[in-house]
């Protein structure tokens, strides 16, 4: 009984972390609604979920269903880490362009403080 139940769970967040994966691919960089932090949130939590439940089952005894399953789900991380690295580079680049534009509005002919520090060389 203990293993049926152990199986239908791995079952059950298999296809929960592949529904959010799946989901986080389809809207990251093109929805600005979709909340990352959020998403990556449920992403851990199933994780740790399937972390937890293998722990405690061979992994002889993982259906061969289970293995093919983890195998596109594998894919589909790898895709989805892709696609968050090119997110974070975007929203870095965005933010440095933003940094530069208030350091040329800021550096307007005037002097700044620093130029005025006395210095003893």
């Amino acid at each position: 009984m203990e293993f049926v139940s152990s199986e239908y769970r791995i079952k059950t967040v298999l296809g929960r972390l592949e529904r959010i994966v799946d989901d986080e691919n389809q809207r990251i960089g093109r929805d600005p609604e979709f909340d990352l932090k959020v998403s990556n949130a449920h992403k851990s939590r199933c994780l740790y979920e399937l972390t937890m439940l293998f722990r405690d089952t061979d992994p002889r005894e993982l259906a061969k269903g289970y293995v093919e399953q983890m195998h596109h789900l594998k894919a589909k991380l790898a895709l989805n880490s892709k696609r968050v690295e090119a997110h974070m580079n975007a929203v870095r680049a965005v933010a440095d362009l933003l940094k530069n534009a208030v350091q040329d509005a800021d550096a307007d002919g005037t002097y700044s403080q620093e130029q005025f520090l006395y210095s003893e060389s």
